[in-house]
């Protein structure tokens, strides 16, 4: 039997672990509230764990080497997979604090592994192609994780009756597959790390205007997106009092129909003017959000939701895609880790604003994610203006250069 490529075995270990990451996470909400958590303390433990993996996502671009990092994400699934054993165990204990600290462990291995993948990736292949195979890998077992949840959810299979936990002891099981396959993974001694930039991050960003403009809009668009969406299973279930069947198979079709649209959307959908683009994917966001704030109707409000996860995939190649190539490929890698802190650094805060709001009511998290979106809009057409005006400089600077050379030859 022909062996998978090592590419392909990282995303068949990707698969696995998109599959229990989905089947899982789904519910970790949910089973946070079943043991006894309120919404707002939810909301922190999310925080807390996001912020943590900022911090591992910095000792990693700092002190693991790409030829260490196979090395590195062993690691870290194998402390996921005990974590996760344990927290299975405390279902039901009443030992809060305990349940806390797992919770924000499992946070945090989650997105240190997820955020490692692309990187292990290109120590044996660096195209589109397998970039793009990355992402829908990821996507897709994520998607059929949270499909099989919601399948299962509140049945009866051989006499056991599935539950938030029953889910997770599942989802432990796909981790167990994930583990296999990476232990398995040979990286060899001569595939060495990549040439490094001896030029800090910060200052390679800071030197550029439209980066750090891009970096701070990263920031306030986490922020916004989070704050209003950031406890999305606990909104449907309580506020809408949808059953965890419903909401999940709602998220699933939504998600399914968000990634078909991102792919319309770039193909065919896409207007000439990028002015328009952003205003399709956040002005009407933007006026929706006001809209369930001012009325207060649940009708409303589950019309925002929608839209908003549905243009969540399409125009990343306005809003991302140009300022992300404009990178050159000495700093790729770091900026890809620097851009990771700045998203989960304004992820844990506004999943923190999203509890707090959440208590008040469900019309003052679309309220304050309104708020931030009004500066989210300003950077965006900022950014669309800076860099037009960046191109068409260039565009005069070659054109009086070809218009001098012409004049000397004459």
């Amino acid at each position: 039997m022909k062996k998978l490529k090592s590419e392909n075995q990282i995303l068949c270990m990707l698969a696995f672990l998109s599959l229990s990451m989905g089947l899982w996470e789904n519910f970790r909400q949910l089973w946070l509230e079943d043991n006894g958590f309120s919404v707002l303390q939810i909301s922190q433990i999310t925080s807390l764990g996001t912020l943590v993996s900022v911090l591992g996502i910095l000792f990693v671009s700092q002190k693991v080497t790409l030829n260490r990092l196979k090395g590195f994400m062993s690691f870290t699934i194998v402390v996921k997979f005990f974590n996760l054993l344990l927290l299975y165990s405390q279902n039901h204990s009443q030992s809060m604090v305990l349940m806390k600290v797992l919770t924000a462990i499992d946070i945090t291995t989650s997105y240190l592994i997820v955020t490692s993948i692309y990187p292990l990736i290109t120590i044996f292949v660096k195209n589109n192609t397998i970039y793009s195979k990355r992402k829908l890998t990821e996507y897709l077992f994520r998607d059929v994780g949270i499909l099989v949840g919601g399948f299962f959810i509140g049945k009866t299979v051989v006499g056991i009756l599935v539950d938030y936990n029953v889910c997770l002891y599942i989802s432990i099981l796909f981790l167990a597959f994930a583990m296999f396959v990476i232990f398995n993974i040979k990286v060899c001694a001569h595939q060495q790390d990549n040439e490094t930039s001896k030029v800090p991050i910060l200052k390679y960003v800071a030197q550029d205007k439209i980066l750090k403009i891009y970096c701070i809009y990263i920031l306030i668009s986490s922020i916004a997106m989070a704050t209003g969406l950031g406890l999305k299973m606990l909104t449907l279930t309580n506020y809408f009092q949808f059953s965890e069947k419903i909401a999940t198979n709602y998220l699933v079709v939504v998600g399914l129909i968000c990634d078909l649209i991102g792919i319309l959307a770039l193909k065919y959908l896409t207007p000439k003017n990028d002015y328009i683009t952003i205003t399709i994917k956040f002005g009407i966001r933007f006026f929706l959000y006001i809209l369930a704030f001012v009325t207060d109707d649940l009708f409303v409000t589950m019309i925002a939701i929608t839209w908003s996860i549905l243009i969540g995939a399409a125009y990343e190649n306005i809003c991302d895609g140009y300022y992300i190539n404009s990178v050159d490929n000495e700093h790729q890698l770091s900026f890809t880790n620097f851009r990771y802190i700045v998203k989960y650094i304004g992820e844990a805060i506004g999943i923190f604003f999203c509890g707090m709001m959440y208590e008040k009511g469900l019309k003052y998290m679309f309220g304050l994610s309104a708020f931030f979106m009004i500066f989210q809009l300003s950077l965006a057409y900022q950014l669309i203006y800076r860099r037009k005006h960046l191109r068409k400089n260039m565009l005069q600077k070659i054109q009086k250069y070809n218009h001098e050379k012409k004049h000397q030859s004459i």
